[in-house]
């Protein structure tokens, strides 16, 4: 006890010379250093100062210069998760215009229509109660199987439907989902008849945005043992995705892909996904080959893991494929025919709004869903692992995954993003998610308005201002 009694003396007293010390020698302490360290920055040439960093770092940025350290350890091609960082042009530079005194409002009292359809002339349209649905995102691809599981059971609560994605066909997630979408993908799994046949919508995976039909090699030790016998894998294989479609060696073996999937599948809607690019021609072999649906995946989009260079240096924002696709669809006749489903940098209600008037039929969501369906799960592995360590095959936290949570999660997400939809809609004076266009919008800067073909906001105010400019003055 007397021994305890005199640590704790020693403790204190050398805590109460520090604070003495602190006290009395901090300003002349900081005020030394604070000169050495001003007086080296302020006399040493650029070659030695540290201040060069700083110049350097506003030059080329941390993440540059952080991937080229990448590139420089590893020597090989560097690949990112979750898509470009890159800024490109979005949709807040459209806005809504509400009905006021010339238009009234709907009354609130009004239960808006937020149904679609998607392939409105196959033999099996897919139905959906609300214009949302969850994008391509597969089981190893980069997904856990309890994520997809999650997100199958999330959009069936929501009255939507959810894609398998570029990985295997998940018994548990079609049993899961009310609606399921198979991706005919550039991998050589999920094309067996039986799994066809399971299908409510197929849709052909030739490329989309971080991805543009780019080869991936998925090694064996991020797929577990199941997903590699699903994948026809053998035990050390590594799981491959090819840059084309299996079958198709030439652009006029597509009709012949198309017809194939609707025999066998019974007449479910047929589409194709692109990363829009050469959107006018694409659009014109897609019509060609007979498609139900078109998916424009722009280069906002998220993607499991590919190449920096194919995320920041391919396709078109999302915003200009789906302007773009929409005229040549109307030029060709083709609009009530052809279903239009529009990805990528999307995650508000007023992104998905916006998309629908500018003549979309569906917004197909991916990693806002996937934000969604972590939500608060993400304490599991911050601040000490990226938040891919749970939900991407092979993290070391995957098995922490709540299935149950982020089913839920993911319909609440759902849910509020069509409540607040359906809010905005009453707004405009609408009755229909359906019936909100592009004469609800205007544009707040001129490139957007170039990028969609919207008026400027002010564009009638100039008109006016012009033509009070050149009428004649009253003399004085």
């Amino acid at each position: 006890m007397d021994v305890f009694v005199s640590a704790l003396l020693a403790a204190l007293l050398v805590a109460l010379a520090a604070g003495v010390f602190l006290v009395f020698l901090y300003r002349p302490i900081l005020k030394g250093v604070t000169g050495f360290v001003l007086r080296l920055l302020l006399t040493e040439s650029y070659a030695k100062n540290m201040w060069e960093f700083v110049s350097s770092v506003r030059r080329f940025k941390p993440l540059k210069i952080a991937e080229g350290g990448l590139r420089a350890e590893y020597g090989e091609i560097l690949s990112r998760p979750l898509g470009t960082p890159k800024k490109l042009a979005g949709f807040e530079g459209l806005i809504f215009l509400p009905a006021q005194l010339a238009t009234l409002t709907t009354r609130e009292t009004h239960k808006v229509d937020t149904r679609t359809v998607i392939g409105p002339q196959a033999k099996r349209p897919l139905r959906l109660e609300i214009p949302l649905l969850i994008s391509g995102m597969g089981a190893g691809v980069p997904l856990t199987e309890p994520v997809k599981i999650a997100l199958a059971k999330g959009a069936s609560l929501a009255g939507t439907a959810t894609n398998t994605g570029q990985g295997p066909l998940l018994p548990e997630e079609r049993k899961a989902a009310d609606k399921l979408i198979l991706q005919y993908s550039r991998a050589p799994w999920a094309k067996t008849s039986e799994e066809l046949k399971q299908a409510d919508m197929v849709e052909i995976a030739v490329g989309g945005g971080g991805d543009a039909g780019s080869p991936q090699v998925i090694p064996s030790r991020r797929l577990s043992g199941r997903l590699r016998r699903l994948m026809g894998l053998n035990p050390d294989e590594d799981a491959r995705i090819g840059s084309r479609v299996p079958g198709v060696e030439h652009p006029d073996d597509w009709p012949k892909l198309v017809k194939k999937l609707r025999e066998e599948t019974g007449g479910v809607p047929i589409g194709v996904k692109i990363l829009p690019s050469r959107v006018e021609e694409d659009i014109d072999r897609a019509l060609e080959a007979g498609v139900d649906v078109i998916t424009i995946d722009g280069a906002q989009a998220g993607t499991g893991e590919s190449a920096t260079i194919v995320q920041d240096d391919f396709g078109l924002p999302t915003i200009r494929g789906l302007c773009r696709a929409v005229e040549h669809l109307e030029k060709r006749h083709a609009r009530q025919r052809v279903s239009l489903i529009v990805s990528g940098g999307l995650y508000t209600p007023g992104d998905y709004l916006k998309v629908l008037a500018l003549g979309a039929d569906a917004v197909a969501l991916g990693t806002a869903v996937l934000f969604a369906a972590l939500h608060t799960q993400i304490t599991k592995v911050l601040p000490w692992e990226p938040l891919t360590q749970l939900i991407w095959s092979g993290g070391s936290s995957a098995g922490q995954f709540d299935v149950e949570k982020a089913s839920k999660y993911v319909a609440n997400f759902l849910n509020a993003s069509v409540e607040e939809m359906k809010l905005a809609v009453i707004c405009l004076g609408k009755k229909a998610v359906s019936e909100v266009g592009r004469e609800d919008l205007v544009a707040l800067d001129p490139e957007t308005a170039r990028l969609t073909g919207i008026p400027l906001a002010y564009g009638r105010e100039d008109s006016v201002r012009t033509q009070r400019e050149k009428a004649p003055q009253p003399s004085l």
